[in-house]
């Protein structure tokens, strides 16, 4: 059978058609033991002699009586309002003992979802699924992190100059930071913007580096740790600035993630009923085990 998704050419109310009597054909040979038909663009003569085109339709047997299917496809990018739902039922009321179902992409108005329960029709979404759209669970996971810090005292000689202030970059780490119960407008310590990672001295000798450094940190520590300077600096982006202290500090969190189990590319299509909220997805090759419910 010709794929919706691989229809080229083709006007889009048929591709519709053709890609509902694809979906139906696929659950009515999951649900119905004997081979069943589902056919598209059918023409039905009703009761008052007047021939109807219907743009889905099949035909089953439960129990020795004939159950015969009608499908209203609607094509459209809004919801479907109460006029068309009212000129179905006319359709199925000329044809007599005719199930309806109307299709569309959207959904329906409230006044549409009134006249078709009333009635007796059947309202259905059916399209491909979104982006996010096929979400079938969730798995919540919960992660211990520790995180290591390196931070600087800055000596109070070069923290409000021309160049650089510390006062404005504390409210620019706390306009960044993601976490809300983080704030660094008071905080003693705080990272920089490092060049390079060298610690210097006023003659621009390197004393030290901080990988040197971090490797003496105690392997099992968790504490915070302070090396004093006396006459250290560093290469930042606003260029050497004096500290008179390096900080390792350790915070720990625990955090939780849901990750969201996505089917869109398994799913072929989503079937909803628009009365009861009930989502049916329906995956590639379907059988029964390939339709599953989500409310």
């Amino acid at each position: 059978m010709e794929s919706y998704n691989n229809t080229l050419y083709m006007n889009p109310n048929i591709e519709y058609e053709k890609f509902t009597q694809e979906i139906y054909q696929e659950l009515v040979n999951a649900d119905v033991l004997k081979t069943t038909d589902v056919q598209h663009n059918v023409k039905l003569k009703g009761r008052s002699g007047q021939e109807h085109q219907i743009d889905v339709y099949w035909e089953y047997e439960i129990a020795g009586t004939k159950q015969k299917v009608a499908i209203e496809c609607k094509n459209y990018n809004k919801t479907v309002g109460i006029a068309k739902v009212r000129d179905f039922y006319g359709v199925l009321h000329d044809l007599n003992n005719v199930a309806g179902i109307m299709v569309t992409k959207v959904g329906y108005q409230k006044g549409a979802k009134e006249y078709a329960s009333e009635y007796g029709i059947s309202l259905k979404e059916l399209r491909t699924p979104n982006l996010g759209e096929a979400i079938i669970g969730e798995v919540e996971m919960n992660f211990d992190i520790s995180v290591r810090r390196c931070l600087f005292l800055v000596d109070a000689d070069y923290a409000e100059t021309d160049k650089f202030s510390v006062t404005k970059y504390k409210h620019f780490l706390d306009w960044m930071s993601l976490n809300n119960e983080s704030s660094w407008i008071n905080a003693t310590h705080i990272p920089l913007e490092l060049i390079d990672r060298n610690i210097i001295n006023s003659n621009g000798t390197t004393i030290t580096t901080l990988e040197k450094i971090e490797e003496e940190l105690p392997k099992d520590s968790d504490s915070d740790i302070v090396f004093k300077y006396e006459d250290a600096y560093v290469n930042t982006r606003w260029g050497k600035i004096k500290i008179n202290e390096i900080k390792y500090e350790y915070e720990y969190k625990n955090e939780k993630k849901i990750i969201a189990i996505d089917a869109q590319d398994f799913v072929k299509a989503i079937l909803k009923d628009a009365l009861n909220g009930e989502i049916r997805f329906i995956a590639e090759n379907v059988s029964k085990k390939d339709c599953f419910n989500r409310r």
